[in-house]
């Protein structure tokens, strides 16, 4: 299932090394996850339900989902979408809860209980610590890297924490290329952009942490921090949360089945791993990201039966649905799925054409010969780790869903504690870059770093490259999804008053 050529893509795989997976010797490519040489051999069930039983693969490929989680070298729960595969790994299909082996709970030297755990009084992070930092940002994707490189500019030291092994964030699997103005790295591929911004930061006082995962954050703006197996503590004087996204998922009948991505993981799989997902694919969703990953799997030699949208008309730019009819792909608006046939993977999916209230129109069901079904239904902000900290929450439909009160410095009702990108609302990954440079700037500013009326310059700048990119028609629901946010902001001293 390796892809071999590409148009746009060459894939520098490691050596070849050999594991096991449940008593059977595999090879895979060292610096590729578990689960992407897991798909290349050919195996997609990964786990078990611990209830009923049923076969689970992998959908979001970036640790958020537990789809994935398997038994590696004895350790239970291993997000095997993020974990590198080494030489020698034994890989279990894993059926229970699991029981953490002696020794394997990552406490480190906290003091624990019979059972392993550490013992921790309630709001206090545990661990070793790792000292102060000006500045922390998690999350190195096209936010947070920008927010690095801003607040670097400037002289500020700063920390990025990214859970993966490579850091760029969605830019390292988008192969087509960004529109708006030269500012906006328009007519550049986000693969090429990710190398862009990383090589900036070499040149600035910024420490990359990547294989680090953010587990917890205080409100005194104490991280807490999985690295290398050990919980660490860092206490940063601002931190900025560009934690990105998630894909969200939809309800039909069989929708657990090995063989349903998201769109991410999709991509995640041709475009950094290059493994494709299947044979033939049934895409649900054409708003920009279902359009783009049909053409990207066409790119990859993957047959597209079909895109379905259960929206009259399609949703992303005209541009990208020419593209993928030009292909002779059929994108069928008005319908939707479902069910997804299949014992242990898909097989086959059921479609069916919807009217003006969603129900079902009498006779328009129908059954496509799939393997895959990738949904591409929308995101969710990836905000847990700002409402550890107690900000304010508010629950804005243009942006996503619940965010994280901010204004438009990015700050949040917790001073020094800022959130960008995708994590503050779902937009383009242009946008995001804007905003994670905006962050990196007040947090910056905080800091007493630079020239205050440098800074005011830069910060207007961004400002109104933000603006550009949001004043067309795909723009309109996050403009308004930011207008409410703000408005909400400048209330809270209002509110606090009154109160």
């Amino acid at each position: 299932m390796r892809i071999d050529r590409h148009p746009i893509l060459t894939f520098e795989r490691g050596r070849e090394i050999e594991f096991e997976f449940d008593g059977r010797r595999l090879r895979g490519c060292e610096g590729e996850t578990i689960a992407a040489a897991l798909h290349a051999a050919g195996v997609r069930v990964l786990r078990e339900s611990i209830r009923l039983g049923r076969p689970r693969g992998f959908f979001c490929a970036i640790g958020r989902c537990s789809s994935c989680l398997m038994t590696v070298n004895g350790v239970p729960n291993v997000m095997t979408c993020i974990t590198p595969l080494e030489e020698g790994m034994r890989v279990e299909t894993q059926r229970t809860k699991g029981t953490v082996p002696d020794g394997g709970h990552p406490g480190g030297d906290a003091p624990a209980d019979a059972d392993g755990v550490p013992i921790v009084a309630w709001g206090e992070a545990p661990g070793e610590s790792l000292g102060d930092v000006p500045l922390a940002v998690v999350g190195g994707g096209p936010a947070g890297l920008s927010a690095a490189i801003a607040a670097g500019r400037l002289g500020v030291r700063s920390v990025v924490i990214d859970e993966n092994q490579t850091a760029g964030g969605q830019l390292i699997k988008q192969t087509h290329m960004f529109f708006g103005s030269r500012e906006h790295h328009a007519r550049v591929r986000g693969v090429d952009i990710g190398p862009k911004l990383l090589s900036e930061l070499e040149e600035l006082p910024v420490e990359l942490m990547l294989g680090t995962t953010a587990l917890g954050l205080y409100n005194d703006l104490t991280l807490s921090l999985l690295v290398e197996g050990r919980h660490r503590r860092l206490s940063p004087e601002t931190i900025i949360v560009a934690t990105g996204a998630s894909e969200n998922m939809l309800a039909f009948e069989n929708s657990d089945l090995p063989g349903v991505y998201g769109a991410g993981a999709v991509q995640t799989l041709m475009n950094v791993h290059g493994v494709v997902p299947g044979d033939r694919v049934l895409m649900v969703g054409a708003g920009n990201i279902g359009l783009i990953v049909s053409y990207q799997l066409l790119q990859a030699g993957v047959e597209v039966a079909a895109v379905i949208e259960g929206m009259p008309e399609v949703g992303g730019y005209h541009v990208h649905a020419a593209k993928i009819r030009r292909a002779g792909v059929p994108i069928l608006t008005s319908h939707t799925i479902v069910r997804a046939e299949g014992e242990t993977t898909v097989t086959g999916a059921k479609v069916v054409e919807v009217d003006e209230s969603w129900r079902p129109v009498d006779g328009t069901e129908r059954r496509l010969d799939v393997d895959t079904i990738c949904l591409a239904v929308g995101l969710t902000p990836n905000v847990e780790l700002a409402f550890q900290a107690g900000t304010r929450e508010a629950h804005v439909r243009e942006l996503g869903g619940r965010v994280a009160v901010h204004g438009p410095d990015l700050e949040t009702s917790i001073p020094g504690l800022y959130i960008a990108g995708d994590a503050s609302g779902i937009e383009e990954a242009s946008t995001a870059m804007l905003e994670g440079r905006l962050a990196g700037l007040a947090a910056a500013k905080r800091l007493g770093a630079g020239d205050p009326a440098k800074i005011d310059a830069l910060v207007s700048e961004a400002a109104a490259g933000l603006a550009a990119l949001r004043a067309g028609p795909f723009g309109r629901q996050p403009r308004y999804g930011k207008e409410r946010m703000f408005a909400l902001k400048n209330r809270e001293g209002t509110d606090e008053s009154q109160a």
